[in-house]
């Protein structure tokens, strides 16, 4: 096997790779990454759950196939200068790496111990732009659940149809909810759960253009195919929350602010809260405004948020962070706060235009006084 490619690029795909590579394994070959030379240099990463596949430019001039340890190589790799790097393996899986004035000397393993990643089966299959899906992703990902009791709800829920994608992630404590138009008729309805781990990976792998990304969704895996650059996962099996029950709509007061304002206002009076101190943010709405305060055994703060509405002396707690990450993931300047009780849910929807996006989070109960 000898092939020669640019360090950037060979650099570039080591690290996408590698965030799909075993930390450690059984199977020594899940801790290295995988590469094969054809007629193209493709590089793989795989962990049982997740894999990625990337495929990069490379002179390639005797074709072959092994793997790497994922540290050693990418720490080589990153450290040589910039420039081309010669890659060649001789007999006995000795592998020889020049760049410059420098070069390596490691071994590699065969190819035939590393798993085949799996063959996704073209069911259902959609195109979105690579910066809405990664923007998608990172606007609900921070409500995916931790608790791996509820393996379901680790993970996002995917809904294609009505010329529209739907991503819903719950984690028992709040909602979060995107929505986008599709263009183009998609082939057919379908939903599916795919892990948070391996979103967090496809949103670093989609840049800020407008080039698609394919999204495939087969019997037992999901594909998220961007540009040359591949990641199957495992889907998420389990009845995932009935979310359009569970989000009331008809909640008498509706509060207009603006985004930041309240951020800001939240962030002053959580100052005195802390992992240690813990302590709901209490909120007053009245006419035009929110009286924000929290007091725990550090101190007590207060502030007040200009608003457009009338809460009714309304008084309600919330959870500091979850209404902050809410808050702050909405992608608009000004959002609507619906609320009916002060044990009822608050939902976040933007002010004007289409109703991109929705948060709900649930409240704390306060104690008297």
């Amino acid at each position: 096997m000898k092939f020669s490619c640019e360090k950037a690029l060979l650099q570039a795909a080591i690290n996408t790779t590698s965030r799909a590579v075993a930390a450690k394994s059984s199977i020594p070959a899940l801790e290295g990454i995988l590469l094969q030379a054809g007629n193209a240099l493709t590089i793989s990463g795989y962990n049982m759950n997740t894999g990625i596949r990337t495929e990069i430019e490379a002179e390639i001039t005797e074709p072959g196939d092994l793997v790497l340890s994922a540290r050693l190589f990418g720490d080589m790799i990153r450290r040589l200068p910039d420039d081309v790097v010669v890659f060649s393996c001789g007999d006995g899986l000795n592998v020889t790496l020049t760049c410059g004035d420098a070069a390596y000397n490691i071994q590699a393993l065969s190819a035939s111990d590393y798993p085949e990643l799996p063959e996704v089966e073209d069911e259902f299959s959609v195109q979105i732009q690579q910066n809405i899906l990664r923007a998608m992703i990172s606007e609900t990902s921070f409500a995916v659940s931790m608790d791996e009791t509820r393996p379901i709800h680790t993970g996002s829920l995917f809904e294609i149809g009505e010329n529209a994608l739907t991503v819903v992630s719950v984690d028992g404590f709040r909602l979060a909810l995107r929505r986008e138009p599709l263009e183009g008729a998609a082939s057919g309805s379908f939903r599916f759960v795919a892990p948070g781990n391996a979103l967090n990976e496809v949103e670093k792998i989609c840049e800020d253009v407008d080039e698609p990304a394919v999204i495939t969704l087969g019997k037992r895996h999901i594909l998220f195919e961007v540009g040359k650059t591949q990641l199957i996962c495992r889907r998420l099996e389990g009845e995932f929350l009935d979310y359009k029950s569970a989000i009331p709509r008809s909640n008498p007061i509706k509060i207009a602010v603006g985004t930041k304002s309240l951020i800001d206002s939240i962030d002053r009076v959580s100052v005195v809260v802390s992992d240690k101190q813990k302590s709901p943010i209490r909120c007053i709405f009245r006419q035009d405004q929110i009286l924000l305060s929290a007091k725990t055994a550090i101190g007590e703060a207060k502030d007040i948020c200009r608003v457009s509405g009338d809460g009714d002396g309304l008084e309600i707690g919330f959870n500091n962070r979850y209404l902050m990450e809410a808050l702050k993931y909405a992608p608009a300047d000004e959002v609507c706060l619906e609320l009916n009780t002060g044990i009822s849910p608050c939902v976040i929807t933007p002010v004007e235009g289409e109703e991109k996006f929705l948060y709900m989070v649930l409240p704390v109960r306060l104690k008297n006084g």
